[in-house]
């Protein structure tokens, strides 16, 4: 009774549990005493009792950047940088020299330009002599300009680009003159001035809109502004080949030398008495004037790419000249020729009329093309006819075998198949 009071009030210990025997197997580890960690002196023991003891990490070179790293790692970043201030210098520096020598041709043609037509420059009122001579030109890229000019007797507008080296890429620039050395695809770049003269031939307006009132004004000079239609051309020798190439117009004519031009220039005329009315003594003196930085002068009313359609051989009078820009900045040696090119409308209305003969033979040229174009449209058509009827042919062969059992397709295709053999035997004789 005692003991189970001294049980339920706690006063009773309670028995401590028998010690565990040890195995004998792991006598030695457990005999081992368990590892004391060895005393570490204060940094203050190692300094000295005199020194203060440091209070964060010690100081080492890592902290500076010019000790841990140098220039010799940055060679490719340095390289990298280089390369793109001597792209960005050329850039800067080829685009200023071409607006240069835009501005340079405009001030040494304005006066002419502006005494020749009512209107010079894309503006909206016709020009002054106020105006200065660099707004009349207009930028389309860092290599293209362009100016415009109307209002001129015989003249229904001119337009004039400026296509310059591609200065401000270098890299660009040299690939196009290392094309130019191994293939003649590739004209080498140079500075071009390329003028386009639109006479009123009623067809100007194919070009560009017309405006209100033209139609008024156009009445007014019909049959005052009209010559015949032919193809005549003055080309440099170098160039002779390359705008055979380029333009089929000039295919259409004969190519002869004459005694009035220079050797270095030839002449590309449908007929002689072209050539005798329009090959001028101030032609020639311009021509003579400009040297090699002559390239053509085109007269034509065909198109550049040989027509595929009939209205695409429709008439359509247009002047073409074009020269290279001097490197010297001496534009007076072209600009006769540039004046006599504004001004051959006015001759070609006064003197390019000439003999039915010849305007006979001119036209034969111009309709033997037509009947080729026509040919060629009715031989695509029969080519489109036959298709048609080969395919529904193919179409009623192929739903009536589909309404028949194997064997009767069997049939249907050995009879198709003789039928072909008697028709390829039929034309074998024929053609013995």
């Amino acid at each position: 009774m005692a003991d189970f009071l001294k049980n339920v009030f706690g006063g009773a210990k309670p028995e401590q549990p028998a010690a565990k025997k040890a195995d004998a197997d792991f006598a030695d580890f457990a005999a081992a005493p368990e590892p004391v960690p060895e005393a570490v002196p204060q940094a203050a023991t190692l300094a000295g009792s005199g020194g203060p003891a440091p209070t964060g990490r010690p100081y080492t070179k890592w902290y500076n950047v010019h000790e841990r790293h140098s220039l010799s790692e940055f060679k490719a970043e340095g390289a990298i940088l280089v390369a793109a201030g001597l792209i960005f210098l050329f850039h800067i520096l080829g685009a200023r020299t071409n607006r240069s020598k835009a501005r340079a041709w405009m001030r040494a043609n304005a006066p002419l330009l502006k005494s020749e037509f009512a209107l010079v420059g894309f503006g909206e009122v016709p020009t002054m002599d106020s105006s200065a001579d660099e707004e009349l030109l207009k930028e389309k890229s860092l290599f293209e300009f362009a100016t415009y000019a109307s209002g001129r007797q015989n003249t229904a507008f001119m337009d004039v680009k400026l296509t310059l080296t591609k200065r401000f890429n270098p890299i660009v620039n040299a690939a196009e003159t290392a094309a130019s050395f191994f293939s003649d695809m590739f004209a080498p770049p140079a500075d071009v001035m390329e003028a386009f003269l639109y006479p009123f031939d009623g067809k100007e307006e194919l070009t560009v809109p017309s405006v209100p009132g033209s139609g008024e004004v156009r009445a007014a000079r019909e049959g005052k502004s009209t010559y015949d239609g032919f193809v005549w051309a003055v080309v440099h020798k170098e160039r002779m080949q390359k705008v055979r190439e380029e333009r089929y117009d000039v295919t259409l004519a004969s190519t002869r030398d004459h005694p009035k031009l220079p050797g270095w220039l030839t002449v590309m005329s449908e007929n002689s008495e072209i050539t005798d009315a329009l090959l001028t003594a101030e032609l020639t003196a311009a021509l003579v004037a400009a040297g090699d930085a002559f390239e053509y002068l085109i007269v034509t009313d065909q198109p550049t790419e040989k027509p595929k359609t009939l209205d695409e051989t429709n008439p359509r009078k247009r002047l073409f000249l074009r020269h290279r820009l001097p490197a010297d900045g001496g534009y007076d040696r072209l600009l006769p020729l540039l004046s006599h090119f504004v001004r051959l409308p006015d001759t070609l209305v006064q003197s390019a009329h000439f003999r039915p003969e010849v305007m006979k033979k001119v036209r034969a040229t111009r309709e033997a093309m037509v009947a080729q174009i026509k040919k060629t449209h009715e031989e695509e058509r029969n080519e489109e006819r036959i298709a048609e009827k080969e395919k529904a042919r193919k179409a009623k062969r192929d739903a009536e075998l589909k309404g028949r059992d194997a064997k009767a397709q069997k049939k249907y295709l050995e009879k198709e198949k003789e039928k072909e053999l008697r028709r390829t035997q039929k034309k074998m004789t024929m053609r013995a």
